[in-house]
């Protein structure tokens, strides 16, 4: 494969045969950024995104023998190894391509048991977790043929759940595949309601420890049900990070999705807390922590992640010395029987990271692998470390499933509202207890786009599709069983990756990467199981280039989209600021996001400002300046043609910047969008991001307090206490004739 690769040689160039190959495994050889637009992907990258696929393609000799051999699996097996059956829909296509005289077997899923929401592994999934599909029939551990079921037609309705499907041709070929029968939408929110959009860790309170907790996110979501009639509450993913020094700040890229981060946890409600011998130790650690809260909301301190951690693990060593009462030790003993392995390897991976360091790719070979003997010795070696992290995951998953109660209580009809990042850090416990079913060697990134000429590379290595499929999607299965134990909505992180990633191959520049399609069929069909069964709505982040007809399924199956107000404009008329009446219903609609301006710097124009010291601008700071205040006199006299400015300002935008703030919110409930999203900090008058994409070092990404217009830190009792925030409240609360 070296001349595929070697600038030196000619390179391989895409033709037919290395089309068709591609093609046959999802794999891109061409893409449409816009209408009317096609690209061309190097056949190089092609060639090392099937390598990473398992498929041999560096020479013609190989391109032909790699797609004789994929010909012949697809014309000789009788099931794909995933089927999807859509409640009251008809049977999968594939039923109806059988043999005739085909035998139908079906082995009806056990359904989770009631409170459950995580429910147990199936045999099928946990059997074939080294991505391998099953064609012939299997056998179990004394070498007689497993029960295959029941027979089935093909045609009658089968209950909820993952099922086994095993086909019997005359010919004597068997076939298996994961049967996925699902309800034929997701739940959606009834009536419409508003809630509010934060960054957790910004939201530090008197009581936290330097950052936003748990115990602070059920406060807030105690007063914003009821005192602000607020229907939910939506945080930044919580997902367990990778241990460092210092640890990456980003909530997207976590070291597992599956598993929560124990940083967030209240130390002080945890129930053993009460009972801790060392009081003075204890002490010392809350002077410690006490100090810590004091340099953010009084000196102006960044939020330093990795001291809190340290002062909270310093903390849980004394309070999970505590030995667990008779019915908190059998909820915990339940708890790691329903997470079962994959609880095991989490734990595990953080024990092992305590002694070998973060990154798993440098410990000793046989710990790489989570199956090793090796691994076994190690993780009954370090027995005690190994519970001490399980036990953690168990007390952030109580303190989670808390803060939705307390969402509930309030009145929320949805509660809290959880991020699901599109991947996971390639040296984190998830890519090394599922490596066989992530993709060595790549990444997921983005195209070149209008934003971005260089396209984007992540750092998030992707699931193989192949290796999903053939387990019956579990990963991502269970993934979703565990995040819907306590959201009540889901939001997923550029949802378009249900349907395709880009991938870029290791050592190339995004530029040089390719599309990979995913079952979304499957995705979606598991999607809508898991959430139906938790009774929990979806929403999908799907803002920037998405591939037509892509926002059409996602509706179609009742997955909510995501519109952002600067970004609504008639892209193919005028280019006029698109009015209320022509927005999308199914979806959430903001004025922004973490990753953007808060409403107030685009309306003062500050965000140009913060790009133009940062030395992020490709034009002059005027032009830049000229365009931003033009964009925002344009939506500004929208806003008071609709007569929603109850005094629109004589001055440029920014003139009266609350006033107009709350227009903006008037304006979204003018719209038919059935989720209203406030962004926290705009109630105060924030201008920073807390993201500035494009940035490292130069800006403090994921670090900053909320804070109001002069950048002063706002803790949590301030800002409920906040006239300006209530103010733009009220809007949402009783939207008045002006927001009809």
């Amino acid at each position: 494969m070296a001349a595929a690769y070697d600038d030196a040689e000619p390179p391989l160039t895409a033709g037919p045969e290395l089309v068709r190959l591609a093609e046959s495994h999802g794999v891109a050889t061409s893409y449409s950024p816009a209408p009317g637009r096609t690209v061309e992907v190097p056949a190089s990258a092609v060639v090392a995104v099937l390598a990473a696929l398992g498929v041999d393609a560096g020479t013609p000799d190989a391109v032909r023998a790699a797609l004789a051999e994929r010909e012949r699996q697809l014309r000789e097996r009788l099931l794909p190894p995933t089927l999807v059956r859509w409640a009251g829909a008809e049977p999968p296509a594939a039923l109806a391509a059988l043999p005739a005289g085909t035998r139908l077997l079906v082995r009806i899923e056990e359904a989770p048991r009631e409170g459950l929401a995580d429910g147990r592994p199936s045999q099928d999934g946990q059997a074939s977790q080294d991505g391998q599909a099953s064609q012939d029939g299997r056998a179990s551990q004394d070498g007689q043929e497993e029960d295959e079921g029941q027979e089935w037609d093909g045609a009658a309705e089968l209950p909820l759940g993952v099922h086994r499907l095993t086909a019997l041709a005359p010919d004597g070929r068997t076939g298996h595949a994961h049967l996925v029968v699902a309800p034929d939408r997701l739940p959606t929110p009834t009536g419409r309601s508003y809630g509010l959009l934060v960054q957790l860790y910004s939201l530090l309170s008197r009581r936290s420890w330097g950052m936003g907790d748990l115990g602070d996110l059920a406060e807030l979501a105690g007063w914003a049900g009821r005192t602000a009639g607020a229907g939910f509450v939506q945080v930044n993913p919580l997902h367990a990070a990778v241990p460092g020094a210092p640890t990456d700040p980003s909530p997207y890229r976590p070291s597992s999705r599956r598993f929560p981060d124990p940083v967030h946890l209240r130390i002080e409600e945890i129930p053993e807390y009460g009972y801790v011998e060392d009081r003075e130790r204890l002490h010392a650690v809350l002077e410690k922590a006490a100090r810590l809260r004091s340099a953010v909301l009084d000196k102006g301190a960044l939020i330093d992640r990795d001291a809190v951690w340290e002062l909270k693990r310093e903390a849980l060593e004394l309070v999970l010395a505590v030995p667990l009462g008779p019915g908190r030790q059998a909820a915990y003993d339940a708890f790691r029987a329903a997470h079962g392995q994959a609880l095991d390897d989490h734990a595990t991976w953080y024990a092992l990271a305590e002694v070998h360091g973060s990154d798993w790719h440098g410990w000793p070979d046989a710990l790489r692998d989570p199956r090793s003997a090796a691994t076994a010795r190690a993780r009954t070696a370090l027995a005690d470390r190994v519970a001490f992290h399980a036990r953690l995951a168990w007390l952030s998953d109580g303190q989670l499933r808390a803060a939705q109660r307390a969402a509930r209580e309030a009145g929320m009809p949805i509660g809290i509202v959880h991020d699901l990042a599109v991947g996971v850090h390639p040296q984190g416990a998830d890519a090394w207890a599922q490596r066989d079913v992530f993709a060595a060697g790549t990444s997921v990134g983005a195209p070149p786009d209008a934003f971005n000429a260089r396209g984007q590379d992540w750092g998030l290595p992707p699931w193989r599709p192949d290796r999903l499929a053939a387990c019956g999607h579990a990963p991502y299965r269970d993934l979703l069983r565990a995040l819907f134990r306590y959201a009540g909505a889901l939001r997923i992180d550029h949802v378009m990756g249900l349907f395709r990633l880009w991938w870029v191959p290791q050592g190339r520049p995004p530029t040089e990467g390719t599309y990979v399609r995913y079952d979304a069929e499957a995705m979606l069909a598991l999607l809508a199981l898991e959430a139906g069964r938790a009774g929990a709505v979806v929403i999908g982040e799907d803002l920037g280039t998405v591939e037509p007809g892509v926002r059409e399924k996602l509706q179609r199956r009742g997955v909510f989209g995501t519109s952002v107000l600067w970004f609504e404009r008639d892209w193919e008329g005028d280019g006029h600021p698109l009015p209320p009446d022509r927005w999308r219903a199914d979806c959430l609609a903001t004025a922004t996001t973490h990753d953007l301006p808060p409403t107030a710097a685009r309306l003062t124009g500050d965000h140009v400002e913060l790009r133009d010291r940062l030395g992020l601008l490709t034009r002059s700071a005027a032009e830049e300046h000229a365009e931003a205040t033009a964009d925002a006199a344009e939506w500004l006299a929208l806003l008071g043609s609709l007569g929603l400015l109850d005094s629109p300002a004589a001055g440029p935008p920014g003139s009266d910047e609350e006033e107009e703030i709350r227009a903006v919110h008037r304006f979204l409930l003018r719209t038919p969008a059935r989720l209203i999203g406030v962004w926290l900090p705009d109630g105060v008058g924030d201008r920073r991001p807390q993201n500035l994409p494009g940035t490292w070092d130069q800006y403090p990404n994921w670090r900053l307090p909320i804070a109001d217009r002069e950048g002063r830190p706002v803790p949590l009792e301030e800002l409920t206490a906040s006239r300006r925030l209530r103010r733009l409240l009220e809007v949402l609360r009783d939207p008045g004739p002006t927001a009809r």
